[in-house]
């Protein structure tokens, strides 16, 4: 008998409103997937760098022709304010156009091997070639983009991919596949298919997908790449993201950029970004000042409905995330650390928190918050500050707010981190950029170019008896 598939309703993380019901994949649309990926791999790396361009490029303009749609989507099933999924998809736009431009330069190098007498008339062509058909994982925070990350790189290399998105927020990967479904990739080069989290061991641990590709929690990364290490396995698990606030950081305006930017990207998303600001380090001769700025702009954040083009901060991903972020805050405040602002919740929308004088060993220092907290210390110069951001098992990102070009190439060197940012955040990021992180941040990077090397091999051709 045919399996009836079990469905998931995927709610508003605001009021709880239904979506969408869609139905999870049964085990025989899971076999079919990972089958077709299987028997596509051949095909799909046999395909010319224009198609594959054009494939890209097909994907991107849709996304574009229909970005308010997909923007209320991500909105709806995230929670995510509809500014910031504006944004996500314009990102999403532009990884895929970064891609089929990529898709085109993707030809190797040729080198001379003679230079020593026996290798004379000897030639080597270098090109890369897929390590074989991908499982991509991607996280509730990012639900268009991080999927584009996973897909747009195994398109460009001619990998084919199956997409497991998370079950919170399906809806915008769907989208992407149906969109990709318009192209000519072969049969069986993208697919996305909506397993319960419970069942994703399979998809793991088959042996016809020999790439994971994982964005997520660390202890779930951690747990796959023990599973299965004869895998190929990329890991982008997340941080406690520090920005350092230094002592020649002290114009009015110089410290009116600081704080805005500090208080917008402690708490957009909700704080549900790897790289949403964390811990903020500020010298002290510029703490107070400072201190003052961030609690007047985090005030200033307009937190409610995520539909409304005027909201910064909307919900988390669901209540027992927004009783989490509560909880951590309210252990700080026990310990002895002092609400600036903030440390409401209402349902699953926590009002961005600014907190000081936070214990050392408190979880809102050395864990991932995830939500829209940050946790302002004072540092004493810079050698205090650079060695304050290294001191987390996690190095995803940094900010440093200075104007010395010494210092931006001293912490370029020094921080144990994956991306050093100077005069901004640890928020930003560019989506060509390589992107990922040291320690316990993960293994492996993003960005597409650099996605493309990591779900590839370099492959020798030798060619004898030329007339060089």
């Amino acid at each position: 008998m045919p399996q009836t598939p079990e469905t998931l309703e995927v709610r508003s993380p605001y009021d709880g409103r239904l979506v969408a019901e869609v139905p999870f994949a049964t085990e025989a649309e899971v076999e079919s997937a990972v089958a077709a990926a299987h028997a596509a791999r051949g095909a799909a790396q046999a395909q010319p760098a224009h198609v594959r361009a054009a494939a890209l490029t097909h994907i991107s303009g849709r996304l574009e022709a229909r970005a308010d749609e997909v923007a209320r989507l991500v909105t709806a099933e995230s929670g995510k304010p509809l500014k910031w999924a504006v944004a996500e998809v314009g990102r999403a736009v532009s990884t895929f156009r970064w891609a089929a431009e990529e898709a085109r330069r993707w030809s190797g190098e040729v080198q001379r091997l003679d230079t020593d007498p026996a290798a004379t008339g000897r030639m080597a062509v270098v090109r890369r070639f897929p390590r074989g058909p991908v499982l991509g994982i991607s996280p509730f925070n990012f639900p268009l983009n991080l999927v584009a990350h996973k897909v747009a790189p195994a398109i460009a290399v001619g990998a084919p991919i199956v997409v497991k998105p998370a079950p919170k927020t399906p809806l915008s990967a769907l989208l992407l596949g149906e969109i990709a479904a318009e192209t000519d990739l072969p049969a069986g080069a993208v697919s996305v298919l909506l397993v319960p989290d419970d069942r994703a061991g399979a998809l793991v641990t088959d042996p016809r997908l020999p790439v994971v590709s994982f964005t997520g929690s660390g202890p779930v990364g951690h747990a796959i790449r023990e599973a299965v290490p004869h895998k190929h396995v990329t890991l982008e698990l997340g941080g406690n993201a520090a920005a350092l606030v230094c002592a020649d950081w002290s114009s009015s305006d110089d410290l009116a950029w600081a704080a805005q930017r500090i208080a917008t990207f402690g708490s957009y998303q909700a704080g549900q970004s790897c790289i949403s600001v964390q811990r903020v380090l500020v010298d002290t001769s510029v703490y107070d000042d400072l201190v003052t700025r961030v609690v007047a702009a985090t005030e200033s954040l307009v937190l409610g409905d995520p539909t409304d083009p005027a909201t910064d901060v909307g919900p988390l991903i669901n209540e027992a995330s927004a009783r989490r972020v509560e909880e951590w805050v309210d252990d700080a405040v026990a310990a002895g650390a002092k609400v600036l602002t903030g440390g409401q919740r209402d349902g699953a929308t926590y009002a961005p928190t600014v907190l000081a004088d936070v214990p050392a060993d408190a979880r809102v220092v050395n864990d991932e918050v995830f939500g829209p907290v940050i946790v302002l210390s004072r540092v004493d110069g810079v050698d205090e500050g650079l060695r304050a951001v290294n001191d987390s098992r996690f190095g995803l990102q940094a900010g440093v707010f200075t104007h010395d070009v010494q210092l931006a190439f001293r912490a370029h060197r020094e921080l144990e981190v994956g991306g050093v940012v100077v005069g901004d955040v640890p928020s930003y990021r560019a989506d060509q950029m390589p992107y990922g992180g040291a320690k316990e941040s993960g293994v492996g990077r993003e960005g597409v170019r650099y996605a493309m090397e990591d779900l590839t091999y370099e492959r020798v051709l030798v060619l004898t008896g030329l007339d060089l």
